[in-house]
């Protein structure tokens, strides 16, 4: 799941603190979703999967379809 959400941002060019800024929170937090260090929320996985318009089943690794 985290080089899911790694690999999504890179792909639109993206940093983390623009990530972090539309989720509302810090660069370093965010960042310690991307590595694995805390476990990302329910709400949280929800908007990134609406921000790059995928499901959450994708960003879990349940499902290979985008």
């Amino acid at each position: 799941m985290y080089r899911r959400i790694r690999d999504l941002r890179e792909d639109r060019d993206l940093t983390q603190k623009e990530i972090a800024q539309m989720l509302g929170m810090s660069q370093t937090g965010y960042s310690k979703y991307e590595t694995g260090e805390n476990d990302i929320p329910t709400s949280v996985l929800i908007k990134l999967a609406d921000f790059y318009h995928t499901s959450v089943d994708y960003l879990l690794g349940r499902t290979d379809k985008k």
